[in-house]
């Protein structure tokens, strides 16, 4: 017997705080206006995509001790544009990467369960945690924690936060105008927390949400970040681009589901993916050389061997071969807040390893950096994209993904237009929204249900 086909899921990343989009392009809007996140959200809701997701940068990068400028810059709070977003949208998700390093869970978990009711139930929390001190310098505790700890705080900001949302049932208001009697239970918000990061008590000021709580989202690839969302996250993003890259994360990180007493499809693995349509195939991989060219200038490039060479290079042509000196691997980096950084934990290996691949392939510093660098997940006709991006999911690599367009805020268009359609075809997609609450649309039970049941999708 053949495996029943999956239901894709489908998302919006708003980009912003990177160089994937082509802010320099006459098609490109403004990253913080709100007419940009209008048009964003209301081009993915006409495509029936599950939410809109917006990541959070506490701090601008800098280079050298200057803010990069070579990419966008800078972010509006995140609940104030999603908590706008929910007056001009109807069923759309809308998450929120909200760090759990320099906040305090009464305070989130007040803000998430504000946005819940103001949505109608779609508000999703991405629960991130930071690893430098640079950021922390904008925070009044200032530094940052190890690894570790981070994770330890998160867990239980976590833990505390669904105390706070399940300190009010969902019964104790009765409102009853004849009796004058508005509350059921006088106790109705009360909490006591005592741990190792907090110790709070008190009531919490909002009644129970429509969701219960906000659907939970986690981002990060090291092992205690698969645990976290294995433990408590109702959804993992993924940077893993290849089929079989994956199909071992999908593993993996289902795989540890049941040490938690819970199923497979109680956590569903969303990767970023980004994508360049044409006519044809020949015309998009033809458009998709032109983007990743236009992604990477020769200033970029020059900044981004900064990453590893962690030295002023602006001297050196991008044209030219790469430096001839090795990385300096001293404490202090000229990139400061740039999460590239982490990925080159030895620099000099990395720097033999360009080297080498320059010389073979005959490569200036721009082209190793367009090279190497992320590249477009799908490229090619809509009937292409559809047909790859089913197969990934059927193939359990993913349950779907979160696409990045590198035009904002119109670069999502083409796809709503050309390809939805044909996975909807496929029967793969959906056409109209499974119910109201983002936890409908991606088939995640309600903390109330007694059974704990997922609710299917229809």
């Amino acid at each position: 017997m053949s495996k029943p086909l999956k239901r894709i899921h489908l998302a919006a990343h708003f980009p912003g705080v990177n160089n994937t989009t082509v802010w320099s392009d006459p098609e490109a809007g403004s990253h913080i206006d709100f007419g940009s996140f209008v048009h964003f959200a209301q081009t993915a809701e006409r495509a029936k995509f599950d939410f809109l997701f917006l990541a959070e940068g506490l701090r601008l990068r800098e280079q050298g001790g200057k803010i990069y400028d070579l990419d966008v810059v800078g972010r509006p709070d995140t609940f104030t544009v999603l908590a706008a977003l929910a007056a001009v949208t109807d069923r759309l998700g809308l998450t929120g990467t909200i760090n759990s390093t320099f906040n305090e869970p009464y305070e989130v978990a007040r803000q998430f369960a504000s946005l819940d009711h103001l949505s109608g139930g779609r508000a999703a929390w991405n629960v991130v945690t930071s690893w430098d001190a640079f950021t922390g310098e904008n925070f009044r505790r200032g530094g940052f924690l190890p690894q570790e700890e981070r994770y330890s705080r998160a867990e239980e900001f976590l833990a505390t936060a669904n105390e706070l949302f399940d300190s009010w049932h969902g019964d104790e208001i009765v409102a009853d105008q004849v009796t004058g009697t508005f509350l059921r239970d006088a106790k109705a918000g009360s909490f006591v927390h005592t741990g190792q990061h907090f110790d709070i008590h008190g009531r919490f000021n909002v009644p129970r949400s429509p969701q219960g709580r906000p659907v939970i989202f986690q981002a990060g690839d090291s092992d205690e970040g698969r645990e976290f969302a294995a433990a408590g996250a109702d959804a993992i993003f993924s940077r893993h681009a290849t089929l079989e890259a994956g199909q071992a994360f999908y593993a993996d990180v289902k795989h540890r589901l049941a040490t938690y007493g819970r199923r497979p499809d109680e956590l569903l693995v969303l990767p970023a993916a980004t994508f360049v349509l044409g006519d044809t195939d020949a015309e998009a991989e033809e458009l998709a050389q032109e983007v990743r060219r236009r992604q990477v200038s020769g200033a970029t490039a020059l900044r981004h061997l900064e990453f590893v060479w962690n030295r002023d290079l602006s001297s050196y042509d991008p044209e030219g071969p790469l430096p001839d000196i090795d990385p300096d691997v001293g404490d202090h980096h000229i990139a400061e807040g740039r999460a590239q950084v982490r990925m080159y934990r030895d620099p000099l290996a990395t720097a033999r390893e360009w080297r080498a691949l320059a010389a073979a392939n005959n490569w200036s510093i721009r082209d190793l950096v367009i090279n190497t660098g992320n590249r477009q997940n799908f490229v090619g006709s809509p009937e292409t994209v559809a047909r790859n991006i089913n197969h990934f999911v059927q193939a359990d690599a993913s349950d779907g993904f979160i696409l990045v367009p590198h035009i904002t805020p119109g670069g999502l268009d083409v796809f709503a237009d050309k390809v939805v359609p044909l996975l909807q075809e496929r029967g793969v997609f959906r056409a109209e929204y499974e119910g109201p609450t983002l936890r409908h649309q991606l088939g995640l039970a309600h903390p109330d249900d007694a059974r704990g049941e997922r609710r299917a999708a229809s």
